[in-house]
């Protein structure tokens, strides 16, 4: 058996020994800090049902968490509007060419891989049946502030207020998604970490700073704000599982052993990146916030993940296990 097991805490044999030299903490923030299954999940759903009938004029199917978990296990779907992206595409292929869409979308699936939306459009290109209006229609991706899919997205998820405070525009939607985020991490476990950690504890996520600040509230600042990183702030070139945001994360910390925590097959690909690269990194996976946990505790083991835990909460436990 390769992984040594605890109290609910998986770690694999070869890793224990490396677990001792960690100095720095970096977290994901969705699913990890933040249980984001009625916020950004639900923006998912609600932007494609959305743009489906305003754009091409098609009723959506219930888009399940399992399909979203489906697009996000390839690794190339970081961004919630990738997501989006590619049903809205297999939605509108699939009613063309009157076929269930369910098992399209399932078959786009099996076609993705780490290049996320790309992968999805050549797969498509593949299938005799012209969508070519609706991506015109959308010219994704591009800016925020421009681009017809990401300004509905971001509007329905961010709400009036917190849409203007980002890009100064208005929202057609009052109450965003946001609200429905719930918050993980707590005052508790940051105060566990801090005595070994102190300023070595930062976040590199796909999510901007104003909305993570915005759901961590007075956590936020518990947080080392200057090595952090944001990724929808920076180009798309950034985004994950490119490592190079973690590994300028870990540079601005003088990391020498760093820990990753995640909960996506992106986090894990990028930590492993990042360790190719010469920064040593052990990979966390969070399972607990997944629509089946047991499920994706299997995807983790699977795929070698360091540690394996069902919540942030077990951090400290898993760090003693070390000495």
């Amino acid at each position: 058996m390769k992984y040594y097991k605890k109290s609910g805490i998986l770690i694999k044999k070869d890793s224990l020994k490396n677990l001792i030299q960690v100095d720095t903490i970096i977290f994901d923030c969705d699913g990890v800090l933040v249980d984001v299954s009625k916020s950004y999940d639900l923006a998912i759903k609600q932007t494609t049902a959305f743009v489906l009938d305003k754009f091409a004029g098609i009723k959506s199917i219930p888009i399940s968490s399992e399909i979203i978990s489906g697009f996000k296990a390839s690794g190339g779907f970081n961004d919630e509007v990738d997501v989006t992206y590619a049903l809205i595409l297999s939605l509108v292929a699939a009613k063309r060419l009157g076929i269930d869409a369910k098992k399209f979308i399932n078959k786009v699936i099996d076609n993705a891989d780490s290049t996320g939306i790309i992968s999805v459009e050549k797969f498509l290109d593949t299938v005799p049946v012209d969508i070519s209006d609706i991506k015109k229609k959308l010219q994704y991706p591009g800016p925020h502030s421009t681009n017809p899919l990401y300004r509905i997205f971001d509007q329905m998820f961010y709400g009036k207020d917190l849409y203007k405070k980002i890009f100064g525009k208005k929202s057609q939607f009052k109450k965003g998604l946001i609200e429905n985020d719930i918050v993980l991490v707590t005052q508790k476990l940051m105060d566990s970490l801090e005595p070994k950690f102190a300023k070595k504890i930062a976040i590199v996520t796909g999510r901007g700073k104003e909305s993570t600040k915005y759901s961590l509230n007075k956590l936020f600042g518990k947080f080392n704000i200057d090595s952090s990183f944001f990724l929808e702030d920076h180009p798309r070139t950034l985004a994950k599982p490119n490592p190079k945001s973690l590994i300028m994360s870990i540079n601005r910390l003088k990391s020498k052993h760093c820990l990753y925590v995640g909960d996506s097959m992106e986090d894990l690909i990028m930590a492993k990146k990042a360790s190719k690269l010469g920064k040593k990194t052990i990979f966390c996976g969070i399972y607990g916030t997944a629509q089946n946990p047991n499920s994706k505790k299997r995807f983790f083991e699977k795929n070698n993940a360091d540690i394996i835990i069902q919540s942030i909460d077990l951090i400290p436990k898993a760090l003693n296990l070390a000495h």
